[in-house]
């Protein structure tokens, strides 16, 4: 073994230690993250156990470039080293392997991952979630250069959950990759679990961030929240959907992402199926976003303004016309149930005008090539509960009916008790957040700082 690994192995094992659960004296820092920062003004509460791992994690970090160098060693090294004891240790080792060019023979990659993930430490790791954040991007990469997203899919999701990310309801960079992989091997229900929780904190993956600077990567941001409303999207969940996309469209930005701007895209065509209008850029976009994005979205904003004025043909003009970009965009599917859509708005349209009508009246005033087409429509509607018809298939008449009272029974209690019950606890977690805030030092430094300015001097009270 190189000499350089040897001092790393050595440095790991000596470094290490048993117990990595400990308290500062304030009792209020459980888990904190191995920044120089949070050293300088925790110092005098700090425990030997504790600055042992700063050293351990500052020595991971610096022999990276080592472990690339020695690429046919590694499994050596993984061989002197407990994946529990030496968690830190195993996952920079193992994430190195990830990304050499060459696989090793055998490539018992995989298998060594799940090893880790089932076992590792989960104190140590949360004190490094960016070491942990680069091992999950790496070996989801792995992953999809293998063919084999999912495989890693059930890992992934263990490992988000043994960190306590989902109950603490925290977003990491890891969330994207599960999400990623979830898309890939088109396997979106594991997701729904992690994804069907409301994010209220976002853990810091960016180790020693400048003054001011961000914490978290806003790459992986965007991408959790548009592979999301993808995979909500697949699941024909489009108020969800449309949701995701909305968040990845505000996200504070000074230029338009290629992110932000295929979720624009999405966002335009599931306003469309959903409202049957394209819903408006919310105010609290950037002012550079609200600026550019439409017009490089030109052929979605021509779909929707054609949909909005119930045009058929100009609507199936446009596909004609703009389909390179829709099939290039990967979106000429959202587009063609865009175009199907407009003919049950039409349909719905005529409901609030006649009360019986012909199957062949109906084709003809929606568009439909014959009454085969609208009768195929309007069951299709029926049973959705999207109209209230009842189709004569002997005289090839259409009876359109009101709507029935749909605002009676058990059922509609039970939707308010629990729409109650989230609002509930939407409260709660917003009171809990604004205790917090209260008690966080640079919020009371900074406020008592402003009510220092504000106050009067002090000669003003003399009399």
């Amino acid at each position: 073994m190189a000499s350089g690994l040897e001092l790393f192995v050595n440095s790991v094992r000596n470094l290490s230690s048993h117990g990595m659960c400990f308290e500062v004296r304030t009792n209020r820092f459980r888990s904190p993250i191995l920044t120089t920062a949070y050293f300088n003004e925790w110092a005098p509460f700090i425990s030997g156990s504790v600055r042992e791992l700063k050293e351990l994690y500052d020595v991971v970090v610096e022999a990276r470039d080592v472990l690339a160098k020695n690429s046919q060693h590694l499994d050596n090294v993984l061989e002197t080293l407990d994946v529990h004891q030496h968690c830190l240790g195993v996952m920079v080792v193992l994430t190195a392997k990830f990304d050499s060019a060459g696989a090793p023979v055998p490539d018992n990659r995989f298998i060594e991952a799940q090893e880790f993930i089932f076992n590792f430490n989960v104190e140590q790791l949360r004190l490094a979630p960016d070491l942990f954040a680069e091992f999950s991007h790496s070996f989801t990469n792995y992953l999809l250069a293998q063919k084999t997203p999912i495989k890693g899919i059930s890992l992934l999701k263990h490992a988000i959950i043994r960190l306590k990310y989902f109950a603490e309801n925290q977003l990491t960079s890891i969330h994207a990759d599960l999400c990623q992989l979830c898309l890939v091997a088109k396997c979106f229900k594991p997701a729904l679990q992690i994804l069907d929780a409301d994010i209220i904190s976002i853990c810091q993956e960016i180790h020693n961030p400048p003054p001011n600077g961000p914490l978290f990567d806003s790459k992986y941001f965007l991408l959790y929240y548009y592979y999301g409303g993808n995979i909500y999207l697949a699941l024909k969940n489009l108020d969800r959907a449309l949701y995701f996309f909305e968040v990845a469209l505000t996200t504070p930005a000074h230029a338009v992402s290629h992110i932000m701007l295929d979720a624009f895209k999405k966002f335009i065509l599931v306003s469309l199926l959903l409202h049957g209008k394209m819903q408006p850029i919310p105010k609290s976009s950037s002012k550079m976003v609200m600026r550019f994005i439409k017009p490089l979205s030109q052929p979605y904003t021509d779909l929707a303004a054609a949909f909005v004025i119930n045009s058929i043909a100009e609507v199936n003009n446009i596909i004609t016309k703009h389909s390179e970009v829709f099939i290039r965009d990967q979106n000429m599917g959202l587009v063609k149930q865009v175009s199907s859509v407009l003919y049950k708005k039409n349909i719905q349209r005529l409901t609030k005008t006649f009360l019986t009508l012909s199957l062949t009246d109906v084709a003809s005033r929606v568009g439909l090539p014959g009454p085969d087409d609208a009768e195929r429509h309007v069951l299709s509607m029926i049973e959705n509960g999207q109209i209230y018809a009842t189709i004569n298939q002997k005289d090839g008449m259409v009876v359109f009916s009101d709507e029935p009272d749909k605002y009676s029974g058990p059922g509609v209690l039970k939707t308010l008790e629990d729409e109650l019950a989230i609002c509930m606890d939407f409260n709660g977690r917003i009171l809990n957040m604004d205790e917090e805030l209260q008690v966080n030092p640079q919020y009371v430094k900074k406020s008592a700082g402003i009510l220092d300015e504000d106050q009067p001097a002090k000669s003003s009270y003399a009399m």
